[in-house]
C-alpha cells in the first residue's frame, strides 16, 4: 500500500540540500568558539548559515540567534522580556506562546481566526505600562493569515512591541522582517525542509532581551552554549532553497471543492497559506478519523502535533467560535513539496468512505 504523507506542517521531509549541508559538516570536527584552523571552519558554516537564514525574511545575518527550534525562540521572544513588560498574545497563538506567560493578555480572534484589530487597539489603551504583542504569521491548525503588519501599525501608535511567531509562513508566504514591523521573529528549521531541532529569532537592534540559557556567551549572549553546528549547516542549506518551493493552493482547493459541501472547512473566508486545510467531518472524532486514514496509507494530524501525541481541544477552533464537539471532528491536512494531485485524490476518496460508513448519513439511517 501506497503511504501518502499529508502532515507537513508536523514536520517536512529533509530537503536534499540540507542533507549535503549537514553531511559535509558532519565530515569535519570543530567547535565554532575555538580560534584554530578546525574552529575557524566551524565558525564560517554558521556564519553562512545566519546568512541564509537572515535573508529569509530580509533581515541582517547579526539579527540572527540560533536557537533549538520554533518553540526555545518563542520562549526566548517572550520569557526574556524586561520585568514588568505587559504581553498580550492573540487567542489562537501557538502552545509555546500561550504557555510562556500566565499573566498574559488574550486578544480575540474573528470567526475566520484573525486577530480583532479594534480588541488589539483596546486592551493597548488600558494601561501605559510598557507592552509587547505576539501575533503569529500564520495558524499552524488552519493556515490562516494573520495581519500582522496592521497590527504592528497599531502597536506603534502606543509605542508596543512586536513579536511573530513565523514559523508556519516561512517558505509558503513571502516574508520580510521589515514589512511585517515585528521587533522579533521566530523560525524552525525543519518546517522548511531542514532538520529537526534547530530554530532561530530574528532580533531586532533595539530589542531588551533577557537570556534563557546562560553560559558561554554564545549568539551575542542570548543563548549560551556550543552552536548545533550540523543543524544549522542544514538549516542555512534549507533556507536558501526555499525560494524554489512550487506553489500548493490548487491541490489544497481541490480536495476543498470536493468534500466541502459535507463537511467544514475552518478559516476558509479569510487568507491562508496554501498548503494548509482544517476539516471538519460531522459525527467523527478526529482521533477516529486520524486512525482510519492511517489504516488507509493516509498520514494527516487531528489539529496541532506539538503535544506528545495527546488529542486535545483546539484552543484555535474554540476561539474561532467552534464548540467542543465540533473542535474534536476537524483534523489538518497539510501538503508539502513532494504532494501531488494525485495524493489529493485518495484523500478525498478515503474521507468520502468515512464519511459515508460513520457520518450523520449513516447515524440518519440507523
Amino acid at each position: 500500500m501506497r503511504s501518502i504523507y499529508l502532515d507537513h506542517n508536523a514536520t517536512t521531509p529533509l530537503a536534499p540540500a540540507a542533507a549535503d549541508a549537514m553531511s559535509a559538516a558532519m565530515a569535519e570536527c570543530g567547535n565554532a568558539s575555538s580560534v584554530h584552523w578546525a574552529g575557524r571552519r566551524a565558525r564560517a558554516r554558521i556564519d553562512d548559515a545566519r546568512v541564509q537564514v537572515a535573508a529569509l525574511v530580509g533581515a541582517a545575518p547579526d539579527q540572527v540567534i540560533f536557537t533549538s527550534g520554533g518553540t526555545e525562540a518563542n520562549n526566548l521572544a517572550l520569557g526574556g522580556l524586561a520585568g514588568g513588560r505587559r504581553l498580550i498574545v492573540s487567542a489562537v497563538e501557538h502552545g509555546s506562546v500561550l504557555a510562556v506567560r500566565a499573566d498574559a493578555e488574550i486578544c480575540p480572534v474573528d470567526e475566520d481566526g484573525r486577530i480583532d484589530l479594534a480588541a488589539l487597539r483596546a486592551l493597548l489603551g488600558e494601561s501605559p505600562a510598557p507592552c509587547t504583542l505576539s501575533l503569529m504569521a500564520a495558524n499552524n491548525e488552519t493556515g490562516v493569515i494573520q495581519p500582522v503588519a496592521e497590527a504592528a501599525e497599531i502597536c506603534r501608535e502606543f509605542g508596543a512591541a512586536v513579536h511573530c511567531d513565523a514559523v508556519q509562513a516561512a517558505g509558503k508566504i513571502k516574508l520580510d522582517w521589515h514589512d511585517l514591523g515585528a521587533d522579533l521573529v521566530s523560525l524552525s528549521a525543519h518546517k522548511i525542509g531542514g532538520p529537526q531541532g534547530v530554530g532561530a529569532l530574528i532580533v531586532d537592534a533595539g530589542a531588551e532581551l533577557m537570556p534563557m540559557i546562560l553560559g558561554g556567551g554564545q549568539e551575542r549572549g542570548l543563548r549560551a552554549g556550543t552552536e548545533n553546528l550540523v543543524g544549522i549547516a542544514g538549516f542555512g542549506a534549507a533556507a536558501a532553497a526555499v525560494p524554489h518551493m512550487a506553489p500548493l493552493e490548487d491541490i489544497r482547493d481541490s480536495i476543498e471543492n470536493r468534500i466541502g459541501a459535507l463537511a467544514r472547512i475552518y478559516g476558509s473566508g479569510a487568507p491562508r497559506i496554501g498548503n494548509t486545510s482544517c476539516i471538519g467531518m460531522p459525527g467523527v472524532l478526529a482521533e477516529t478519523q486520524v486512525m482510519a486514514f492511517d489504516l488507509d496509507g493516509i498520514m494527516v494530524s487531528a489539529g496541532a502535533a506539538c503535544s506528545s501525541g495527546k488529542v486535545t481541544p483546539s484552543h484555535v477552533l474554540g476561539a474561532m467560535g467552534a464548540s467542543a464537539e465540533q473542535a474534536a471532528q476537524a483534523i489538518r491536512v497539510s501538503l508539502g513539496q513532494d504532494s501531488r494531485q494525485a495524493d489529493a485524490d485518495e484523500f478525498v476518496a478515503a474521507w468520502q468512505r468515512l464519511y459515508q460508513r460513520l457520518g450523520p448519513a449513516r447515524a440518519a439511517a440507523a
